[in-house]
């Protein structure tokens, strides 16, 4: 699988809506190489994601994980991003080694 590294100059625009007939948001991202549209479950595990490390006044890491639950909540999604438990020294590490190939990946000609 390709990493790639996306700048905020590499985002032509976004835009949140509730499509019409349906009950979430969708989040489109329109990138100078492709259009990504996410689903409600899956930008609100990226908000908690983001609000675990950038406000935590340690914590340089989290994973989350696919996951299936045994018993699903009536409205949620069937899949689940979940927290890994990983050790974050090793979760820290991995995350550093895929972004250290994709901004190398960036610089090659």
């Amino acid at each position: 699988m390709r990493t790639r590294v996306y700048r905020n100059e590499d985002v032509e625009r976004v835009i949140a809506f509730i499509p019409v007939g349906h009950k979430h948001l969708r989040l489109i991202l329109e990138m100078k190489d492709q259009t990504i549209v996410l689903q409600e479950a899956t930008v609100a595990a990226i908000v908690r994601a983001y609000v675990s490390v950038a406000i935590h006044p340690t914590r340089r890491v989290i994973e989350l994980v696919r996951v299936k639950p045994a018993e699903r909540k009536p409205g949620y999604a069937e899949d689940q991003l979940i927290e890994s438990g990983k050790d974050e020294s090793e979760a820290l590490a991995e995350a550093q080694s895929l972004w250290l190939n994709a901004e190398a990946a960036i610089k090659e000609p």
